[in-house]
């Protein structure tokens, strides 16, 4: 039970104000951020530059969210890329003001992938996983003008697991660069890199190197003075709030 007198001392860590502090950390310990894309350009050119944060930004409920993150990287000078979903009950990417988000974070230099949802689909719908990620990579291309180049597979409330899709399947069949956690020697961050995210909502979590690091659940910004090289960063907008979660 906590004590009266130090419920003034508790507070809440997954503020936009603290993540974006974060942020700066890692900018003044010289990190760059960059996108996934500019990821695979830059290993294929064999320059990728370092120290570097490759950030992510998985777009699960909350498109007004995820332009406050888009403003962040902005005012830092640090470019994400931003998973979209389209079949999400939670929101409607063609809805107004999502719609004018979603234009914001292209318009300001970010790039947009699609967060998908096949294999659910596939067993929703009864259709062939493959052609619902071909339609899906159509509409979103045309809602937005783009041409994506990812895929990040998103987890819901199925049971099924989007990533089993890949098992058998390389992103280039589908004009794609790469999917998150792609083992392809043109992609491959996940297992070479060390990755932190913050999809538990109330703590943080790490990899090296694909391996959970059980114990350590230090945030972002706690992580950049131990100068790992190369960082593999996701975060997920509906996280995060200015006051509390229930705002």
């Amino acid at each position: 039970m906590v004590r009266r007198g130090n419920l003034a001392e508790m507070e809440f860590h997954f503020t936009f104000s603290k993540l974006e502090k974060q942020l700066i950390s890692a900018k003044e310990y010289g990190y760059q951020f960059i996108t996934c894309q500019d990821y695979v350009k830059a290993k294929s050119a064999k320059k990728i530059p370092c120290p570097v944060v490759v950030s992510r930004v998985d777009i699960d409920f909350s498109c007004r969210k995820s332009r406050r993150l888009a403003e962040i990287f902005n005012r830092i000078g640090g470019k994400a890329t931003f998973f979209v979903r389209l079949h999400a009950p939670e929101y409607n990417p063609f809805d107004f003001e999502n719609y004018r988000c979603l234009k914001y974070i292209r318009d300001s230099g970010n790039e947009i992938g699609y967060h998908s949802e096949i294999v659910d689909q596939a067993a929703i719908w009864q259709e062939d996983p493959a052609d619902c990620l071909r339609r899906d990579i159509s509409v979103l291309n045309h809602m937005l003008g783009i041409q994506i180049k990812g895929v990040a597979s998103h987890r819901g409330m199925t049971g099924l697991n989007n990533l089993d899709f890949w098992s058998d399947k390389k992103p280039a069949e589908f004009d794609l660069l790469y999917e998150a956690y792609d083992k392809e020697p043109t992609f491959n961050l996940f297992d070479t890199s060390f990755y932190i995210s913050d999809s538990e909502w109330i703590r943080w979590k790490c990899y090296r190197n694909g391996e959970l690091v059980g114990a350590d659940h230090r945030n972002f910004g706690q992580h950049i003075a131990d100068k790992h090289q190369l960082i593999y960063l996701l975060i997920h907008p509906d996280t995060y709030f200015d006051e509390h979660f229930y705002e």
